[in-house]
């Protein structure tokens, strides 16, 4: 199940060195603040959707080609953040470290962050198990 903020995410586009609300939703969120009033905001890139869509579907194309050992694509991406260093690394009660896969969320891996796993993956698959990315067999 996908993790809800913990606070609404409001969306603005910047246009010279304003920032405005892109819809009434983003809009009403400036309601109670004064004009000239001072507030904080957290400035964060939003997520490609057409490159996690590739990378879930190179996910499947794996899987599908070459059966990844038996993993569906949720088990091989799981697999990837373990084998390309986005874990989390937790202590066991009797102090022993274990890496867990970490999380690729909006809110856990910026845009840049995920370009960076995204090429590694790719990378690592081509290694591990054969796969060629569709406009690399086309070229």
């Amino acid at each position: 199940m996908a993790r809800r903020p913990d606070k609404p995410v409001y969306s603005f586009i910047r246009k010279g060195n304003g920032l405005f609300p892109e819809m009434d939703y983003d809009l009403r969120a400036l309601d109670g603040v004064a004009n000239g009033q001072r507030v904080r905001i957290d400035i964060k890139e939003w997520r490609n959707l057409d490159r996690l869509k590739a990378y879930w579907s190179m996910l499947h194309d794996v899987v599908a080609a070459t059966g990844a050992n038996g993993l569906t694509a949720e088990r091989l991406h799981e697999v990837a953040k373990l084998q390309n260093g986005c874990v989390d690394v937790v202590l066991l009660p009797n102090g022993t470290p274990i890496a867990i896969p970490a999380s690729i969320a909006l809110d856990r891996m910026s845009e840049p962050e995920f370009v960076a796993f995204f090429n590694k993956v790719e990378e690592w698959l081509a290694k591990t198990y054969g796969y060629v990315p569709e406009q690399r067999r086309a070229a």
